[in-house]
Formats: C-alpha cells, structure tokens, sequence
C-alpha cells in the first residue's frame, strides 16, 4: 500500500461501518500480520508515530490544529521491515475525547476495536503519567462491558480470561520533561510505568471512593494487558516548526526524541508479535479482515464482540471456502484426463492421485476442523 485507507468510518448516522475496499485490501494478504494499534487523546501526536512505523514522513494524516483529524480507524499494511515474511498492519484511531465529537460511546468501542484487532496496543499521551492521564485512560475500566470471551461467561471470569487474548501495551509518554528518577536514584522508563501503576493500599473498613477510583484503572492495565513497555519523548522541536512535522527531518528535530523514536520503533519490529486468535491460530490479513468485519457486525446490531463467536464464524467461512477450492480442484484435474485410458487400473490411479492433491490443499488452508466435518463433506 502506497497510502493508509479508512478501514472504520463514521456514518452520516454517526454510528461506525467497516470500509469495504479496505477489507478487500485485507483479504489480499495471506501472510502473518503484526498489527499495531494507537489510541489516545486527540492532538497528542499518535499519526506521527505511526508514520515513523510505516518508514515515511508522510502517510497517516498530521495536524497543527486544535481539531482532530484523524476520524474513525485508518490502517496502513507494510512489508515488515524486518522479518520478511510478515505484514506490518498499523492502525491509526480516531482521537479520544475529541469535543467536536462528543460521543463517549463512539469512544469506548474505538478503543475496544483497537484492542480486539491489534497484537500491540500503543496508548499515546503527553507531560507525564499521573492520575490525570490514567483517569483518562478510563476506557480500559469499560472493556469488559464491551469485549466478551464467551457468550455465557460471567464478568468476573471473563475479566481474568481477557488478559491471554489482549495484546501487549506500550506507553508512549510525548514532551517529557522530568528526570526519571524516584528518591534520588535513575530509573528506565518502564520502571516509571509500573511505578505510576503501583496501587494505594485499601483499609477493608471504610474504602472511600476516591481511593477505588484511583486504583481501578491502575488494576484494568495491569491485569488486562500483561506485557508492558514505557517510551519518554522529549518535545521534537520548536512549536513554530512543529507545524509542520511532515517536512521536518530528523536533522530538524531533537537528537534526545530522534533516539527515543528509533528505540521505539526497534522495539515494535523486533518485540511486537504476530496476532493471534482464541486457540492460539495465526491471523493473516485475509484472516484480520474478517475478524473486522464480524466484530462490527455485532456492535452494529447492538450485541457484544464474543472471541468465541469470531472463531468458530471464521472456521465456517475458511473451511466452506477450502472445501470449494478442493472440490475446484478435483473437478477441473478429472475433466482434463483423455478418455479412454490406456486401463481402468490408469484411470483408478489417476482419481487417487487428485483426491490426494484436493485433501491435501483443504488440509493446507483449513481452520479448526476439529471434528473433521467439512473434510467429510469433501469426500476424499
């Protein structure tokens, strides 16, 4: 892709819809996807990261503004630029808290799709982490009211079951300004992070509610999202140059946020994994884009996104479509064969030989046919 496309957009209804020509550039891709995701407040500077991700200074759409321009989710597939046999899938989200927007709802399940279609999740903010940043980073205290493991599942299970299918977080902290140090000794910015996560004790008698507000976002991070990454940046430039950020070099930027950047994006290429699905299986992006397209199926008709759901309807879909290509297959080698052969025991040999093939190029793109059913179907 020579740009990012819209791959979720606000309706004229203000409801979000999936793009179709996006899930057709998804459904191209048959390797691994990493997919990376960001969220955070709006103007914090989130496209620019992406962009730097995607190995451009141009891309993903920057602002100098007080508005927002990013609107619903943008996605960009790379080659990855390290592992050749993946795709880097980045997806820019919509800005939360935009005030123009005004919608809460909208917000949550932006934030609950970046979740659901990512393998690494990039919260992005700015000045510090404090309790004003985490009490912003609200939406993670609402994923359990929109993310579901199990149709049936309780809250309190599915809350502890969330955190194997989550994806790693990583916090970028934007125009950092302090010293990482605590009591006079230097510590790592992800020493930083899990210190700000740290929680105030609760006295079982009279637990106030500030203090529960205080500590449950800081519990939602830390039970949720397991594997956890902090990056500082200093400011890049002067305010009058940042207005142009999309112009700018690393020549023109700070050498301290230049560093912070590549450590950043060495991280991402190195550390940030293949997305995977309930059970493990690998996601490709034909698989990324159906999993898309189910998810917002069912928060267009007001349901919850079910993990379990979207496995066993994507089984269906590949193994239905495996199963057509085989028999495809089997048909098109049969009704090539020249009539008469030299001896039925030719001809016999023949079939095997093409039943063979179709099994094996069912077995090659089928998924989860546990109980063999649409191997059956097949009739080899």
């Amino acid at each position: 892709m020579s740009a990012p496309v819209c791959l979720i957009k606000n309706g004229e209804d203000g409801k979000l819809q999936v793009v179709p020509e996006a899930l057709g550039i998804l459904k191209l891709i048959e390797q691994p996807v990493v997919a990376v995701a960001v969220v955070g407040l709006y103007r914090t500077g989130k496209s620019y990261l992406m962009n730097r991700l995607a190995g451009k200074r141009q891309g993903f759409s920057l602002g100098s503004t007080i508005q927002s321009h990013t609107k619903g989710i943008w996605m960009w597939c790379v080659p990855h630029p390290t592992k050749p046999d993946l795709t880097l899938v980045l997806l820019d989200t919509e800005g939360l808290g935009d005030v123009e927007k005004g919608d809460e709802c909208n917000d949550n399940w932006i934030f609950a799709l970046a979740v659901l279609l990512s393998s690494t999740l990039v919260y992005n903010s700015m000045g510090t982490i404090n309790n004003t940043a985490l009490e912003q980073l609200h939406y993670v205290t609402e994923l359990s009211n929109h993310i579901k493991v199990q149709s049936d599942s309780n809250e309190e299970n599915q809350s502890s079951e969330l955190a194997y299918y989550f994806p790693s977080f990583v916090w970028t902290v934007r125009d950092f300004s302090l010293e990482l140090e605590i009591d006079d000794q230097p510590i790592t910015a992800d020493q930083y992070l899990e210190n700000s996560l740290m929680l105030k004790e609760v006295v079982l008698q009279g637990i106030s509610t500030n203090l529960q507000k205080y500590n449950l976002p800081r519990e939602c991070i830390k039970e949720y999202f397991r594997i956890r990454k902090c990056f500082v940046f200093d400011r890049p430039a002067h305010p009058k140059k940042m207005k142009r950020m999309h112009e700018l070099t690393d020549e023109d930027l700070d050498p301290c946020f230049v560093q912070s950047a590549k450590e950043f994006c060495n991280y991402i290429f190195e550390k940030a994994e293949i997305k995977t699905m309930k059970g493990g299986h690998t996601v490709t992006g034909r698989f990324l884009g159906s999993l898309a397209e189910m998810y917002m199926q069912a928060i267009c008709s007001g349901n919850i996104p079910c993990l379990d759901n979207a496995v066993l309807a994507l089984a269906q879909i590949e193994n239905a479509a495996a199963q057509d290509r085989a028999q495809q297959h089997y048909r098109e080698k049969i009704s090539a064969v020249s009539l008469p052969t030299e001896s039925l025991q030719e001809l016999s040999d023949l079939n095997q030989r093409f039943l063979q093939e179709a099994l094996e190029m069912f077995m090659k793109s089928s998924f989860r046919d546990e109980e063999q059913k649409y191997q059956i179907e097949l009739g080899v």
